[in-house]
């Protein structure tokens, strides 16, 4: 006796590629989650990397009140406030984005380029104001003197800390000139050297008694760093070996340079991105214009730029979260 076996037939709602969409996603946005998925595990990583780093040098991280403490043509001291600037400017890019995305849903092509022209100026805004405050992070705000084992010394005055430039006074006295081609070696390179010289910022510190160091450790109670007595700074002050203007990825003058090689590499990362995005979202710009998606009679290419765009803001707001608010 023969068996019939019945042999399944393959079921409609099989994903085979082509115009098959699993979960009612085309395949363009299955593409874009992937992409999005795959990068958000890459930022966990750097994110996980420098909480563990953090952790490790709890005790002497820089405080970033102090750090980001500057507006654009405005002088004196408003810890976070730039910064909070920018995340608005690019949370409110996103909900531009999502009102783009909801005009094509409704085929409103004029509404969709004004929505978009929006969410451009938005990202610009943000990338600008990122590049201004990476430029104000390399030059620095203060000044500070490295010592030999490696710690950052800075200085106060009446509570608030207070630039070289404050109490330092002259020229640099040890005669030192930076390296150029014309009076050295045309093959060697030199980093920019420091206006003032060790021993100028020695005698500015023992010349002003009312001037102290500040050390890179905390005071957990505070929350601010540790303040030195005049005995304990000048002590310290004599093992110096550097004075440092500014952050990059060798000398930082906030505290421990590892926080500017975070901050130059996660944010830097993340600038990318949302350059990268600002770019797309040019050109798709210029197809609502032109009427691209019009003919096709859909817009879901805006649909997943918008996807884009959204993690792209979704991720400064944990970056935002560990380098500037925890």
């Amino acid at each position: 006796m023969e068996a019939n076996i019945a042999i399944p037939t393959e079921s409609k709602d099989t994903w085979s590629g082509g115009s098959a969409k699993p979960f009612g996603a085309s395949y363009g946005k299955m593409m874009m989650w992937f992409f999005i998925v795959s990068d958000a595990l890459t930022f966990s990583g750097f994110l996980a990397a420098y909480g563990l780093t953090r952790f490790k040098f709890i005790d002497s991280w820089p405080i970033a009140d102090e750090v980001f403490t500057h507006i654009p043509f405005i002088h004196g001291d408003y810890p976070m406030y730039y910064v909070a600037f920018m995340t608005f400017i690019l949370i409110f890019s996103s909900v531009t984005m999502v009102l783009a995305v909801d005009a094509g849903h409704k085929m409103q092509k004029s509404k969709v380029a004004w929505y978009m022209f929006a969410t451009i100026i938005g990202g610009l805004i943000f990338v600008g104001s990122q590049a201004w405050e990476w430029n104000t992070f390399i030059k620095g705000s203060y000044g500070a003197v490295k010592t030999t084992d490696g710690k950052i010394l800075q200085f106060v005055k009446d509570g608030h800390q207070i630039a070289l430039s404050d109490f330092v006074v002259g020229e640099r006295t040890d005669g030192r000139v930076q390296h150029e081609r014309t009076n050295g070696l045309w093959f060697e390179k030199e980093a920019t050297i420091s206006s003032y010289s060790i021993d100028q910022v020695i005698k500015g510190y023992n010349a002003d008694p009312s001037i102290q160091i500040k050390s890179e450790l905390i005071n957990a109670d505070e929350k601010s760093k540790v303040i030195l007595s005049r005995e304990e700074g000048s002590a310290q002050l004599a093992k110096t070996k550097l004075v440092v203007e500014g952050a990059n990825l060798k000398v930082n003058e906030y505290g421990n340079t590892i926080f500017a090689d975070f901050f130059f590499f996660i944010t830097g990362f993340h600038g990318f991105h949302v350059f990268s995005g600002i770019v797309i979202n040019i050109i798709i710009f210029f197809n609502v214009i032109l009427g691209t998606y019009e003919k096709r009679g859909h817009y879901e290419m805006v649909e997943k730029v918008g996807l884009y765009w959204h993690f792209v803001d979704l991720v400064w707001v944990f970056v935002f979260t560990f380098f500037y608010l925890v």
